[in-house]
């Protein structure tokens, strides 16, 4: 059965920016390119990538392999450099590992750097906090959620050596912290679960993103949830 990578296009909207998207990745990959108009699941089945445009409405929903959605952005935009950064939206308590793998084989294969993105919240108990939440405690949560990024990344790092990372932990909602990075990258990659519908974290990003997004779907039942962020060392009293 021939690899192939497949463009799918809906209409004529965005039929240039998907096929050429797609023969670009053909090329880094030593792969075929199938153009299909308006293709249904069988037309996928042995799809090693399939490519569309980010208006598609089903474009999330085949599961058998990563899925990229490419939207409408200029040719002189940043992240059509072949060199921009790789951005990882990566969830540092329970990595979606058939993700990471794409982002850090797709860094590898372009020679360009991989930007690990950790999205994270304060903890429910900040909104006990009467006059918001002090330098001293934020400063902790947030050297937890910097330590669970990298002891996630680390097996990674080790396996892959000559992949140059950066560790972005981001006190943002995680499309927004994505789709902010999307600006001066050349592909943002995600994981998402086959068993349920885009979750709006996903479809934001989907909508504000500047550069092609990576869909990769994910192993459910891999993560490590690690321990919960240590307590608060300061207390303001009210």
């Amino acid at each position: 059965m021939e690899r192939v990578i497949v463009a799918r296009v809906l209409g004529s909207t965005q039929h240039e920016s998907v096929v050429r998207w797609a023969r670009q990745e053909a090329t880094r990959r030593g792969l075929a390119v199938r153009v299909v108009h308006d293709g249904q699941p069988d037309d996928l089945k042995d799809a090693q990538l399939v490519v569309t445009g980010a208006g598609d409405p089903d474009g999330v929903l085949f599961p058998a392999c990563p899925v990229v959605l490419v939207p409408e952005v200029p040719a002189a935009q940043p992240s059509a450099r072949p060199d921009a950064e790789i951005v990882l939206g990566m969830d540092a308590r329970e990595p979606a590992r058939a993700a990471v793998a794409f982002a850090f084989a797709t860094a590898r294969m372009r020679d360009a750097r991989l930007r690990a993105v950790h999205a994270w919240r304060f903890p429910c108990s900040a909104a006990e906090l009467p006059f918001g939440v002090p330098e001293q405690d934020r400063a902790t949560w947030e050297d937890h959620e910097v330590q669970l990024l990298a002891d996630a990344l680390r097996p990674w790092r080790e396996k892959h050596s000559d992949v140059h990372v950066l560790e972005d932990v981001r006190l943002l909602p995680p499309g927004r912290a994505l789709s902010r990075r999307s600006a001066s990258a050349g592909l943002v990659v995600v994981g998402r679960s086959t068993e349920r519908e885009p979750g709006p974290t996903l479809r934001a990003l989907l909508t504000e993103a500047l550069c092609p997004v990576a869909v990769v779907p994910m192993e459910t039942g891999l993560g490590r949830r690690p321990p919960a962020p240590p307590t608060p060392v300061s207390r303001r009293s009210p």
